[in-house]
């Protein structure tokens, strides 16, 4: 049983088992309201599953509303988080504060509506109302329940001139545009950037922070005729390409003369090949998906003597929200492509 005293900034008292790891790699979390001193507890509105995890949920179940209803309900029950065993990610939430603890230096206060910044695979997270309000053929998903904060947790506080699904979609992916940024602006001549899955949340974000940090030329990358002519029309790149992310050869040959900065934007595995190949020597590759295979990546480069940077996405570089948030506002284009993605400026 955990004793409930004083918090610990990582969250490792709310870990039950196995003992000794973060939150993250726990098999279960202790989601009891009660919070310590240095805790917030978010009454919760609004799941959102990461982009791989509900596809994995929906090719599982054959696309069956119902049973993916209950998959997420059983994942979250029994371990008192959102924390996909198969791809191994989760997403983020909005919600309201009931309580925050008077050592929290997070800032918030009750009645703040946020979105959670930090991934629900670390996240206690407890829901009361079965998912009944959700169909299960979305990403986003209507719920009840609390969620805990602790003291290295992230959250920001959701814009009042923004519908909250449409703010959520962009937080839900705001790692990306940002860490394309310090990457491209960190060149010391302006590069080439290719973005695979350009016409999605992430890339199209991304295409956008590439071009305003100097990027020479931007390239995107898609897998359909409709994104290809939905992508073109936006302006945001300067090619639009189509070709099968998991098929390396076609990749290369479809970004031509290698880019000196590839991001990866597609949430199904087995793009790591085609990425390291669309690659100049020298350059670098930044996976931002979960969907990344690590070992795929590392022995890929390796067995292509590939002479690239590769960075992994980690979700967070300072003032990422804000930033991207502003990319919403002053690019329509990235805007209508994520109304045409999710219809979320019609929905409150």
């Amino acid at each position: 049983m955990v004793e409930y005293g004083a918090g610990t900034g990582v969250g490792l008292h709310r870990v039950l088992e196995p003992a000794g790891v973060l939150p993250q790699a726990a098999l279960r979390l202790d989601t009891d309201p009660r919070i310590r001193p240095d805790e917030v507890r978010v009454r919760v509105e609004r799941l959102n599953l990461d982009a791989a995890s509900y596809r994995q949920l929906r090719t599982a179940h054959g696309g069956d509303p119902g049973a993916i209803r209950a998959e997420v309900l059983r994942i979250v029950a029994e371990r008192g988080k959102m924390h996909n065993p198969v791809t191994g990610s989760g997403g983020m939430l909005v919600g309201v504060v009931d309580e925050a603890g008077p050592d929290s230096p997070l800032g918030l206060k009750e009645g703040d509506r946020v979105a959670t910044l930090v991934s629900l695979t670390l996240t206690p997270l407890a829901l009361t109302d079965g998912l009944a309000r959700w169909d299960g053929r979305s990403e986003q998903v209507p719920a009840e329940g609390h969620a805990i904060l602790f003291a290295r947790s992230i959250a920001a506080v959701l814009p009042a001139d923004l519908p909250v699904p449409l703010a959520l979609s962009v937080m839900d992916v705001c790692g990306a545009p940002a860490l394309t940024r310090r990457v491209v602006a960190a060149r010391e001549s302006a590069p080439v950037v290719a973005v695979l899955g350009a016409a999605g949340k992430s890339g199209s974000l991304s295409l956008a922070a590439a071009r305003r940090a100097g990027a020479s030329r931007v390239i995107g990358l898609v897998p359909t005729a409709e994104e290809q002519e939905r992508l073109a029309a936006s302006g945001l790149a300067d090619a639009v390409v189509r070709a099968d992310a998991r098929d390396p050869v076609a990749v290369a040959a479809a970004i031509g003369e290698p880019a000196d900065v590839t991001v990866v934007c597609v949430d199904v595995p087995g793009c790591e090949h085609g990425a390291i190949l669309a690659t100049a020597p020298g350059g670098t590759v930044v996976f931002f998906s979960m969907a990344t295979s690590f070992s795929a990546a590392a022995l890929g480069a390796e067995g292509l003597a590939a002479d690239v940077t590769m960075l992994i996405g980690n979700g967070y570089v300072p003032g990422h929200a804000e930033r991207a948030l502003e990319l919403l506002r002053s690019e329509p284009a990235v805007r209508a492509l994520f109304t045409a993605r999710a219809g979320a400026d019609s929905a409150q």
